[in-house]
């Protein structure tokens, strides 16, 4: 099988300073890959890299088999994204959020009209269908954040520290989440700055200073480090880092 992200030696450099450096992974399909790093580590240069919103300087990389390139449109349609800040807009109804959506993502107006109904059943929030998602409880405005990010149905999606600022139970909720997609074969490309999270992804990168310091499922970088949690290895290798935000 193909994988739906792979990168060989992708780097990116602004002038003199490399924040991103031949970075060379694959993802395969439904896989929930996470992507760790301290602040500066070159996390968020890689995923706009890989979402097609930011050109390499060099190196390789194909995303749901598309040069990163010369095919970033073609990348945009196949990928969906869901920010810390829930890529929302709060003037609107939950209805009207997931139209929009469903209109800038290339979808016909029936199409639309369909996933809308179940989506909203799907999240049972048919009641609140025509309520401002400024007047929503947080957790549901992360579920529909992350609905909405799956409405065109995309080989991948991916999550930019989307749990940020919400409960513990909220958080292992919206997980629930993810590993439904992923068994319906959404790859999941997700970066978090809770370790406990890590802990639930089949495979975890590590950044430290533009380059990957290690890339292994949790259970086999405990045994390599010799620590109980991932916390404690994450801890290990940023510790190391010589550069910050």
């Amino acid at each position: 099988m193909r994988p739906v992200i792979k990168t060989d030696k992708l780097t990116k450099r602004f002038g003199a300073f490399v924040a991103a450096n031949e970075l060379t992974f694959e993802v395969e399909k439904g896989e929930i890959f996470g992507f760790l790093g301290a602040n500066g580590a070159g996390k968020t240069t890689a995923m706009r890299m890989l979402c097609g919103l930011l050109m390499p300087s060099s190196g390789k990389a194909t995303i749901a088999g598309f040069d990163v390139y010369t095919q970033t449109d073609q990348i945009k349609r196949r990928i969906g994204y869901m920010s810390q800040k829930f890529s929302l807009y709060d003037d609107l109804t939950v209805t009207e959020n997931i139209r929009f959506y469903g209109g800038i993502y290339g979808m016909e107006i029936k199409e639309i009209k369909a996933k809308t109904l179940e989506l909203l059943a799907e999240l049972q929030l048919e009641k609140e269908a025509k309520t401002l998602v400024r007047d929503l409880p947080l957790g549901w405005k992360q579920k529909l954040a992350f609905s909405v990010s799956l409405v065109h149905s995309p080989d991948i999606v991916f999550l930019d520290e989307p749990t940020g600022g919400v409960d513990p139970v909220t958080r292992r909720q919206f997980w629930d989440l993810i590993y439904h997609a992923a068994d319906k074969g959404v790859t999941v490309f997700v970066t978090t700055h809770y370790m406990d999270e890590a802990e639930y992804c089949n495979r975890v990168s590590i950044m430290v200073d533009g380059v990957i310091a290690a890339l292994d499922s949790p259970a086999k970088l405990k045994k390599k480090y010799g620590y109980d949690n991932i916390e404690d290895v994450f801890y290990e290798l940023a510790r190391k880092a010589k550069r910050s935000e």
